[in-house]
C-alpha cells in the first residue's frame, strides 16, 4: 500500500476518543467543529462518570477555566447560556451545566457510546513488534459493551480516560499489598463526602489523611467541621514532605483566590492544634488488630507507630492505566509514566509547581503516530494539573488532524500562577524565571507555574 492508498483507506475512518468526562467531550467538540467523523466511548453509564463521583466536591479552578472555548461556542449557538466565568462549580455543576449539555448537542450525542469499555489498543492485525508498514495501518480499539466484545477502526485515537479511580497506595514504596486490602472499606480512596453520606463513618472517629497535595487539604478542612461539632473526632495528618509548611502554597499570592484559601486555613487549623500532623513520614506497613489501625513508617529517620487508627483517607494522588495500551509503541517517561516530552517539565521531583509550559500535538506524539494521550493521563503519576490545559491539548491534536498545522504549533493558553515556584528545590528567582512573567501570556518555553484542577470544599464561605 502506498501513502495515497494509505491516505484514502484512512480518511473514511473515525478518530477515537476514549472517555466521555471534560477533555474527552472537549475533543469531541473540536472534531464537530471542524467536521472529522468520531467515536466517543465512554466505560461508564453515564457522561461524566468520574466527575460524578466527585459531585458533591467544589472546584477552586472557577468556570472561566472550566469550559473549553470551542464547546462554548457550540453550546451557545443552541441557546446555553455560559455560567458566570468567576463562579467556583462543584462537580455536580460542571457536569449538569456544562458536560451533559454538551454532550446532547447534534453531532456530538449520536457519536457517544456508554457502557463502552476499551480493553485493548493495536495496529489492526499487527502486534507490537512488527514494524513492515506499520505507520499504514489503522488502530484497532477493542471494547467491551454489556458482555460482548466489539472492535472499532479508527484514523487516530485520544486516549482521554484519565487517572481518576486509579490511587497510589498508602506505602511510600508505591506497591500494592493484602495488608492494605485487608482493611477493606476503614480505607477510602479519594474525597468522600463528609457533609452527606459519609459523614457517620468520620464522626467521633479517629482519622488519619495521606497526602500533601491540595485534595488532602480540602479533606481536612472538611473534618475540621467535622471536629468543631463532635470534638471527640481527631484528624492525623501524613506527609512524606520535610516540613507542613511546604503544603501550604502560594496562600494569598496565589492568583487562585479559592486555591490560596485552601493554604491559608489549614495554615491556622495546624497552628491552632487542630490537626495532628507528622511529616516527614514514609509509610511502610498497615496493621488492623481489634478494629483499629497501626500505621508504621519511618520518621526523621526513625521507626514510628501511629496507633488507633479508626479510618483512613488517602489523598496520594493517582497512577494512569496503561495496562490496555500495551501493545502500543508509546513514549512514556519511565518515572512519571507522563507522555515523555512533559516529564523535564512536571517532574515533581524538579519542579514544586509540577506544571508544564503551554504546549500542543508536537509534545503529545507518541512513536505510533496518531495515538495521543490528553488530559490529566497525559501528566501520568504527576500531581499537577489544570483543566484548561487539557482544552488547549486537543485544540492542538484535532487542529493536527485536520491537516491545519498552523494552528497546531500555535500556543492559544492562558493560566494564573500559584504564588509558589522552585526548580530543582531552590526557590526561583524572580528576575529570572517565567513564575513572575505576567498569566495572561504565559508564553515562555520555561514556564512552569499553574495548577491542578482538583476540588476544594463545597459551601465554604470563602468559595
Amino acid at each position: 500500500m502506498n501513502k495515497t492508498e494509505h491516505k484514502q483507506t484512512m480518511d473514511h475512518l473515525p478518530v477515537v476518543i476514549i472517555g466521555a468526562g471534560p477533555i474527552g467531550l472537549a475533543a469531541a467538540a473540536h472534531l464537530a467543529d471542524r467536521q472529522i467523523e468520531f467515536l466517543l466511548l465512554e466505560s461508564g453509564s453515564q457522561i461524566g462518570h468520574h466527575v460524578a463521583e466527585w459531585g458533591h466536591v467544589r472546584l477552586f479552578s472557577p468556570w472561566q477555566y472550566n469550559v473549553d472555548a470551542i464547546a462554548a461556542r457550540l453550546l451557545s449557538s443552541r441557546g446555553w447560556e455560559a455560567p458566570e466565568p468567576d463562579e467556583l462549580p462543584t462537580g455536580e455543576e460542571l457536569r449538569d451545566r456544562y458536560l451533559l449539555p454538551l454532550s446532547r448537542l447534534p453531532g456530538i450525542q449520536s457519536q457517544i457510546l456508554l457502557n463502552t469499555k476499551v480493553i485493548a489498543v493495536s495496529k489492526k492485525d499487527t502486534d507490537k513488534m512488527k514494524s513492515a508498514n506499520r505507520d499504514l495501518l489503522p488502530f484497532e480499539i477493542y471494547a467491551e459493551a454489556k458482555g460482548e466484545l466489539k472492535r472499532f477502526e479508527a484514523r487516530a485515537v485520544i486516549d482521554a480516560s484519565g487517572t481518576w479511580g486509579n490511587s497510589n497506595p498508602l506505602y511510600a514504596s508505591g506497591v500494592w499489598t493484602s495488608e492494605e486490602y485487608s482493611a477493606g472499606e476503614r480505607i477510602f480512596y479519594g474525597i468522600p463526602d463528609l457533609r452527606g453520606k459519609d459523614k457517620s463513618r468520620y464522626l467521633n472517629k479517629r482519622t488519619a489523611v495521606v497526602g500533601g497535595g491540595h485534595s488532602a487539604i480540602n479533606t481536612l478542612l472538611e473534618l475540621a467541621d467535622l471536629k468543631e461539632s463532635d470534638p471527640a473526632t481527631e484528624i492525623v495528618w501524613i506527609m512524606r514532605k520535610n516540613k507542613v509548611e511546604d503544603a501550604y502554597g502560594g496562600e494569598e499570592q496565589d492568583q487562585l483566590a479559592a486555591r490560596g484559601e485552601l493554604g491559608a486555613r489549614i495554615h491556622h487549623l495546624v497552628d491552632a492544634g487542630q490537626i495532628e500532623v507528622v511529616t516527614p513520614f514514609r509509610i511502610r506497613e498497615v496493621k488492623l488488630q481489634d478494629e483499629k489501625m497501626t500505621i508504621s513508617g519511618l520518621h526523621h529517620q526513625s521507626l514510628l507507630d501511629i496507633r488507633d487508627i479508626d479510618r483512613v483517607i488517602v489523598n496520594a494522588g493517582s497512577r494512569p492505566d496503561i495496562s490496555f495500551l500495551s501493545e502500543l509503541r508509546l513514549s512514556l517517561d519511565q518515572a512519571t509514566e507522563s507522555v515523555a516530552a512533559l516529564a523535564p517539565l512536571i517532574d515533581p521531583n524538579v519542579h514544586s509547581c509540577g506544571t508544564v509550559r503551554p504546549h500542543g500535538e508536537n509534545e503529545l506524539r507518541h512513536i505510533d503516530k496518531g495515538f495521543y494521550i490528553v488530559g490529566m493521563k497525559s501528566y501520568g503519576r504527576a500531581p499537577t494539573f489544570l483543566m484548561t490545559t487539557g482544552y488547549e491539548q486537543v485544540r492542538s491534536v484535532v487542529a493536527y488532524l485536520a491537516g491545519d498545522y498552523e494552528a497546531a504549533k500555535r500556543v492559544e493558553l492562558k493560566l494564573p500562577e500559584t504564588g509558589v515556584c522552585s526548580i530543582r528545590n531552590t526557590t526561583a528567582n524572580p528576575a529570572g524565571t517565567s513564575c513572575t512573567t505576567s498569566a495572561a501570556v504565559p508564553t515562555e518555553s520555561n514556564s512552569c507555574c499553574a495548577s491542578e484542577s482538583i476540588p476544594v470544599r463545597k459551601n465554604d464561605k470563602n468559595c
